[in-house]
């Protein structure tokens, strides 16, 4: 299911040049389009974690499904381009409520090693990043943008009905019924949470805008947007043995050491990007920067949901989220807008390495003065 729910969120990033084809739409609105997804990805992530706290995790995970099922739908058929804005908003929606409850219902079923249990997880999402580029090559050869989102539709309803059927059949845990109090795990828990928010915030807004751009930039250094698309490919790849890999060095590894050590891996890529030319040592980059951004993800869930008592795993995940992706939301919008005004891809870049590093230094110096927790409160 995790397979399309990813994909519903990351699929706009190889429709924006078809988009634009027919659409004419420009750089600051293909931007706004992509974080509608992101947005809608944010804005339920609380409410979500209250929904937590009084029914099933089961339960909200099969309304995901259902979201997800009826906003691609909508957006498949939507001509106008604020309808698009609105389907886009909505598909985020599901991805939002979907990854809330599932990540803490993966943490539940594995208590033991929780990182390896995400990784695995992130693994299955991964794949749906990583095929969304050949899949819409494919596509826009039988068909259009719009056939890309019926089939998507018509997966997201089969697989929703098949997650509700094993559901059913199977022994969950009950660790959720202790969580009763979003308000009070946010307050209990706010050291770990802000870290962790601090930790991926900055690097997930900068990926959001880059990877959203990525074939963009791949033809402003003289690319074709085939090239970039491979490129594209060869970053959400690398997140497959990222995800797998990341998951069990979370389970073996002093936690604020290991993320820190990630995102100065990551500010060393943006800073490098702008000196790179040529498909193959772009290639090589994409690799390197897809390794690098998607093993943060299991990382950070590993350090929240492994260490967060059973009171507070649910509600404490759910704040982080909604922080987290407030903060990577705007990325793509930032990135068009800014485009749009002028200010070319190497400024750009450099810009947001510079952001990185400040974000680097600070939490190292924390880290340092002991002012950084390593796991969160029992």
């Amino acid at each position: 299911m995790v397979f399309c729910i990813n994909l519903g969120r990351v699929v706009f990033a190889p429709l924006i040049e078809p988009i634009r084809a027919t659409t004419g739409a420009s750089d600051a609105t293909l931007g706004l389009l992509a974080t509608m997804a992101w947005a809608g990805s944010a804005l339920p992530r609380l409410p979500t974690g209250v929904l937590l706290t009084r029914i099933s995790r089961a339960k909200v995970i099969f309304g995901s499904g259902v979201v997800l099922t009826l906003g691609t739908t909508f957006t498949a058929f939507a001509f106008d381009p604020t309808l698009l804005l609105v389907g886009a908003f909505t598909m985020g929606l599901a991805s939002g409520v979907y990854l809330t409850a599932a990540n803490t219902l993966v943490s539940e079923l594995f208590p033991e090693r929780p990182g390896r249990a995400l990784g695995q997880h992130g693994v299955a999402a991964q794949l749906a990043a990583v095929g969304a580029p050949a899949l819409i090559s494919f596509v826009l050869v039988v068909g259009t943008w719009r056939t890309a989102l019926q089939g998507i539709a018509v997966a997201a309803g089969v697989v929703t009905v098949a997650f509700t059927i094993i559901a059913r059949r199977a022994q969950l845990p009950d660790a959720g019924s202790k969580d009763r109090d979003l308000l009070g795990a946010a307050r209990a828990q706010w050291h770990i949470i802000v870290t962790s928010v601090a930790t991926i915030g900055v690097a997930g807004l900068v990926w959001n805008g880059l990877f959203n751009f990525y074939v963009t930039y791949a033809t402003s250094v003289g690319l074709s947007a085939g090239s970039g698309r491979t490129l594209l490919l060869l970053a959400f790849g690398a997140g497959v043995p990222a995800f797998y890999v990341s998951g069990r060095l979370a389970d073996r590894l002093p936690s604020i050491p290991y993320l820190l050590t990630i995102l100065a891996a990551f500010t060393g890529c943006v800073l490098v990007l702008p000196s790179l030319t040529g498909f193959w040592s772009l290639a090589a980059f994409s690799v390197i920067v897809g390794y690098v951004i998607h093993s943060i993800f299991p990382a950070v869930d590993a350090y929240l949901l492994g260490s967060l008592p059973d009171r507070h795993r649910a509600s404490a995940y759910a704040t982080y989220g909604a922080g987290m992706m407030v903060m990577q939301a705007p990325g793509s919008a930032l990135v068009g807008r800014l485009l749009d005004a002028g200010v070319t891809f190497p400024t750009l870049l450099r810009g947001m390495g510079v952001a990185l590093l400040v974000v680097l230094v600070a939490m190292v110096s924390l880290h340092l003065n002991g002012r950084l927790p390593s796991a969160a409160r029992a």
